[in-house]
């Protein structure tokens, strides 16, 4: 690949760009609003000027409800040899490019799976992708070539290339992106009206929870119109544990011993159905989860003090797998946690002790 067109440069388009600029590749900037191509060439992301001729490859990344009219058109004015687009839905789009009459033998449909709670191109970074899935939904008519153009984009971005089905993918990423994603906002429209004094008690819990509800509302309104029918599926079998879990919850208030039980026997199903799914999420570099064990260091809220515990931990020889942070509320410290190997554990605690850190069991 020598050549390629961005169409469209939100955080996707632009970030795919730098990641192409960066490796010696020739980028043209397009998007419906000129000065966020301006922004995005700016950037470093290519030149927003029109190609001479046919690029190599076009990457179309507008929202899934315009895919297909802003690839259509890309197609029929024959802007390049391959074309693909980064929509987060699959299926629909490629229906109607059917629905059109188009040779699709020169286009498929690809979706990072990355990105970010803000967007636009100057959220936009050169390795946004890097180490994370970029799913391919290849059919019998697509040309080897254009496969390959994709898989070179993919490489590029140094991202890990995986093959689905547009449906099934479009069901997959229903269950670990979209509904996710409108419980996750569930959740913090709670704590639109709330007290302030129950606002302060806010942990790492809470953040974690809400912490995607942050996105822009108009991208995920596109993102949920497109694929509307596999989320609806499971947030109705969401509903149906909330309301199986709400009756368990009033059970655990009667006087009846029988009920009590039965109540704890509804809550403790939940959790541990709870417990066998997050086991399946994938660990570290996509490995099967493994059982990290946690030392707990306060910590200040001052320049370098992560820089200097984690020289600390190398010099101890101890590599950290994982990290988070629970900032105080009102205080300028928080609490560190260092994901270590179980028998990695005492060794850290007992070097940063020696250096000077307060460790918390």
């Amino acid at each position: 690949m020598r050549t390629a067109l961005v169409i469209g440069t939100g955080l996707i388009g632009t970030s795919a760009a730098l990641a192409l600029s960066q490796r010696g590749v020739v980028v043209h900037l397009t998007d419906h609003d000129p000065e966020q191509a301006r922004t995005a060439a700016a950037l470093g992301a290519g030149t927003d000027e029109a190609p001479e001729g046919p690029v190599d490859l076009a990457i179309v990344a507008a929202p899934p409800a315009h895919v297909a009219a802003v690839l259509a058109d890309a197609m029929r004015r024959g802007v390049a040899r391959g074309y693909i687009d980064v929509a987060s839905v699959k299926g629909g789009p490629r229906r109607e490019l059917e629905a059109l009459g188009l040779d699709l033998s020169s286009y498929i449909g690809t979706h990072p799976m990355s990105g970010r709670e803000k967007s636009g191109p100057l959220a936009a970074t050169g390795d946004l992708f890097e180490g994370r899935p970029w799913v391919l939904t290849p059919t019998r008519d697509t040309d080897t070539e254009v496969l390959n153009l994709a898989l070179e984009l993919v490489s590029h971005c140094r991202a890990v290339p995986v093959v689905m089905d547009a449906d099934a993918h479009d069901r997959a990423v229903a269950l670990v992106s979209h509904m996710p994603h409108l419980v996750s906002s569930m959740v913090a429209a709670r704590l639109e009206n709330a007290e302030e004094a129950a606002v302060r008690l806010c942990g790492q819990g809470i953040r974690d929870v809400t912490r995607i509800a942050a996105s822009d509302p108009r991208m995920w309104i596109d993102i949920l119109s497109a694929n509307p029918g596999p989320v609806a599926d499971l947030l109705s079998d969401v509903a149906a544990d909330l309301e199986e879990t709400v009756e368990a919850l009033r059970s655990l208030q009667s006087s009846d011993e029988a009920k009590r039980r039965e109540g704890t026997a509804g809550i403790e199903d939940v959790l541990r159905r709870g417990n066998a799914g997050q086991v399946r999420v994938p660990g570290k570099h996509g490995s099967a989860p493994r059982v990290y064990e946690a030392v707990t260091v306060l910590i200040s809220d001052e320049p370098g003090q992560l820089a200097r515990i984690f020289a600390d931990a190398g010099r101890a020889g101890v590599n950290i797998e994982d990290v988070r942070i629970e900032h105080a509320t009102g205080q300028q410290a928080g609490l560190i946690q260092l994901m270590v190997e179980p028998q990695a554990a005492p060794v850290l605690s007992a070097a940063l002790r020696e250096r000077g850190w307060s460790i918390r069991q």
